[in-house]
């Protein structure tokens, strides 16, 4: 990235010097730089499938109280799963008996319910190769007591009542749950300058 923002800069600078210079000049970079240059002015997507797949991630109301909301983004960030949509909101009983359909007859639900809706939380959306999967393994187990160590749940949680966060666990669950927490207009879809960096083999 730094060569590649340092090429960037000065190639301009090779237009308006003397022709056998600037052809000099030029034999000195490496060509793969030099073609990575150019693809990544010309390349929109990858070929790789599921590049462009999402997941929705919340922060519940425990790990915003607790101030985690910023190192969990970087989890995502720092593994290069990008950012296309964030909010934050106190959600209502009716979002949460929509997300929580299938939990509507349990025993727990109330509590689930009052747990949910005693502060705000932090919900975003993310886009990457497999992102859901890798969501999921990141986040760590429904039960801290049983999330490994490196994991959100396993660093930062003790009890499965307050795991701190939210991971959709399907394609088609992760679907219904971004349908259903943003607006198409809240989405963002916008081109990493790093994506030939991650995807590219």
């Amino acid at each position: 990235m730094l060569q590649r923002s340092i090429f960037s800069r000065i190639l301009p600078q090779f237009h308006s010097a003397n022709p056998e210079t600037a052809k000099s000049l030029l034999s000195r970079f490496p060509t793969a730089l030099l073609h990575g240059h150019r693809a990544a002015a010309h390349r929109s997507t990858s070929s790789l499938p599921g590049v462009t797949e999402r997941t929705l991630i919340a922060v519940k109301p425990d790990g915003v109280q607790r101030r985690l909301v910023g190192q969990i983004i970087q989890r995502f960030e720092q593994r290069g799963f990008k950012l296309v949509g964030l909010k934050m909101l106190q959600v209502s009983e009716d979002l949460l008996s929509q997300h929580y359909c299938q939990l509507r007859t349990k025993p727990f639900y109330p509590s689930l319910v009052h747990y949910m809706t005693s502060g705000p939380v932090v919900v975003m959306v993310w886009e990457g190769h497999k992102v859901i999967q890798s969501s999921r393994t990141m986040v760590g187990h429904t039960n801290p007591a049983e999330a490994q160590a490196g994991t959100v749940r396993g660093d930062f949680s003790v009890h499965v009542s307050r795991n701190v966060a939210h991971a959709s666990d399907s394609l088609e669950g992760a679907q219904r749950e971004i349908q259903l927490w943003f607006q198409g207009k809240e989405l963002l879809n916008w081109e990493g300058c790093d994506q030939t960096i991650l995807y590219e083999m």
